[in-house]
């Protein structure tokens, strides 16, 4: 037998053991509908979980009308790392790194909600400065997040200069990061108790100035690009809408919600970390479209800038961390140990609100940890924003959401 034969034998065989294996469910998702009363087909399409424009490893199971959207279905699974279990197998200093790759665009406001509700249990509350210090590190990282969101929104329609613009600001937020952490995508910067070092003396407060500055000429740059742009408008106008009545229903929160009219932020409502010292705005809109949480995340990197250039005005002299030595500088080996108890805190990530249930046994290490993802209630809201419409639409309503996958499976 030549060895072309042989060759296709085997793929023939691998072929046939595929099919085997394969689900009747994922069977029937290959096959064409058709409704019984109208005679209409259907088409049944996988969108991802490779496609670009789902933001992360997300697959959408549509039904297709032509080209119109007749349901879809997310499926999820395809990035779950097991984060929450991991944690219970560290000790809770130890858990930071695990925190950081749950929204990995957004890592210091993961951790922020982390060591806010390890600190709850212990009863304490850091210094002023590492307060204000936490603030401005957690702004600069939303800045960066809605950077990304700007991006590559953008360049899925095809506007490639304004991708360029933005990872060209983000960077400049990463070469901060860097500065005070020594890492630019994880920095596990935030400790328990206050941050793993003061901010360096030299340039860098001058640098967070400049960019501050820079950043408000760059936003000004992109709204002369998108917001009068017709393109821009006609493929987000009246896109993906959503009422506040469906947000309160499935849980939505962030910029979705904020897009619908409701002013409701958790920094404002729930202060932590010491937001209640600084004067700022909860950019709405009412339209509740893929427009309008444009326009919310281009105000919000406004305000967020606006709160950091506070931070630095006010930032007070002192520690950046408690006092106490077991806090301070717990064992290097058996870590801290949390007095048993359960606690719960909420934070505003750049994608809603995001909650961290933490519980302890009396151990170094945590007996639970769970989170509240904002991006998994988002994207089991995405049916209500695109069936109905067309299948070009899909694409703007997903980079509308702004979903990260890693925050979704954990």
């Amino acid at each position: 037998m030549s060895r072309e034969r042989v060759t296709r034998a085997g793929e023939q065989k691998r072929l046939e053991e595929r099919i085997r294996h394969t689900s009747r469910e994922e069977l029937d998702l290959q096959r064409v509908g058709v409704d019984q009363e109208t005679g209409r087909e259907t088409m049944l399409l996988n969108m991802g979980p490779q496609h670009p424009s789902t933001h992360g490893v997300l697959r959408l199971v549509i039904e297709l009308d032509g080209e119109m959207i007749v349901s879809c279905k997310p499926v999820i699974g395809y990035l779950h790392t097991g984060i929450e279990k991991e944690c219970e197998y560290r000790t809770y200093h130890q858990v930071v790194p695990l925190i950081d790759r749950q929204d990995y665009l957004s890592p210091l406001n993961e951790e922020m909600g982390y060591v806010l509700a390890v600190e709850k249990l212990l009863g304490i509350e850091p210094p002023k400065r590492a307060q204000y210090i936490r603030v401005m590190c957690a702004e600069l990282s939303r800045i960066a997040s809605h950077l990304v969101w700007l991006g590559t929104s953008a360049l899925e329609l095809n506007v490639s200069s304004v991708f360029m613009y933005c990872f060209q600001d983000r960077e400049r937020v990463l070469d901060l990061f860097e500065m005070v952490s020594g890492a630019r995508m994880f920095p596990r910067y935030f400790r328990i108790g206050g941050v793993m070092r003061d901010l360096p003396r030299r340039g860098f407060v001058e640098s967070v100035r400049t960019f501050l500055k820079d950043l408000r000429r760059n936003l000004q740059k992109y709204h002369g690009l998108l917001t009068n742009n017709p393109i821009w408008k006609m493929r987000n106008v009246g896109i993906a809408r959503i009422t506040a009545e469906q947000c309160y229903a499935y849980g939505v929160t962030g910029p979705i919600l904020r897009a619908t009219g409701v002013a409701y932020d958790v920094r404002k409502a729930f202060p932590y970390s010491s937001y209640q010292d600084f004067e700022f705005e909860i950019p709405t809109q009412t339209a509740g479209d893929a427009y309008a949480r444009y326009l919310v995340r281009m105000a919000e990197m406004e305000q967020s800038a606006r709160i950091v250039e506070q931070v630095l005005e006010r930032l007070p002299d002192g520690p950046i961390v408690v006092e106490d030595p077991k806090i301070r500088k717990p064992h290097p080996h058996r870590g801290l140990f949390v007095p048993p108890g359960k606690s719960y805190v909420t934070v505003e990530s750049p994608r809603g609100e995001k909650g961290y249930f933490v519980a302890s046994d009396g151990s170094n290490k945590p007996l639970r940890v769970r989170m509240r993802s904002p991006s998994f209630a988002h994207v089991q809201a995405l049916p209500l924003l695109i069936e109905e419409a067309y299948l070009a639409d899909c694409v703007v309503a997903i980079a509308s959401i702004d979903p990260v996958l890693g925050d979704v499976d954990r």
